[in-house]
């Protein structure tokens, strides 16, 4: 029974790294892939430093192993930890991300139009990319939907001032124009129909 269990394979997932030689083995077979991945935090805030905190992430896909490549094709899911650009409370964001990852395997070169990506030695380590695919998602703002966090962020309102919403800034029409408001419907002989 545990013959047919590679263990190696299911230890590369974890770390998201597996040799050429471990891929080989499963060459026009198989090779699922559905993980949970601890993401360093450490790692994705030295490319960005507005990443609080990340949750595990869980990787689905296959693999399609070749002779001369190696693509991925997998599912990102989790989520970051990011300030509100108003409040600058946490906020979770949701990661779901496809993709497809191409590695060249050594001695190989192609001509194509899609990124590819060369091995490095004789290991291939999606953690970098993974990083990478991370960091792109990381939007320019993000909003707290929670009123309540507003309380743990920055104030709301202040001597002479508040932060309103557009659909309140909508509703409420200056005092000074309100006789111009009566004014208007008035005259506006749709409003009698």
């Amino acid at each position: 029974m545990f013959e047919s269990y590679n263990y190696l394979c299911c230890l590369g997932v974890i770390r998201m790294k597996w040799t050429i030689s471990q891929l080989q083995k499963h060459r026009s077979k198989d090779f699922p892939i559905d993980e949970i991945v601890n993401v360093n935090v450490d790692d994705l805030k030295k490319m960005d430093q507005t990443i609080r905190n990340v949750s595990p992430m869980h990787i689905t896909g296959r693999a399609d192993i070749a002779s001369t490549r190696v693509t991925f094709h997998i599912r990102i899911k989790g989520y970051l930890v990011l300030p509100c650009s108003r409040t600058l409370v946490d906020v979770n964001y949701p990661i779901d991300v496809e993709t497809t990852e191409t590695f060249l395997l050594k001695g190989y070169d192609y001509e194509t139009d899609e990124e590819v990506h060369q091995v490095q030695g004789d290991v291939i380590d999606l953690m970098p990319i993974l990083h990478e695919i991370l960091v792109l998602e990381v939007p320019i703002q993000v909003f707290s939907d929670d009123d309540q966090s507003s309380e743990e962020g920055a104030p709301q309102s202040g001597k002479d001032w508040e932060v309103i919403q557009e659909q309140d800034k909508k509703d409420k029409i200056d005092p000074r124009l309100a006789g111009l408001a009566k004014l208007l419907d008035q005259d506006d002989p749709s409003s009698n129909s």
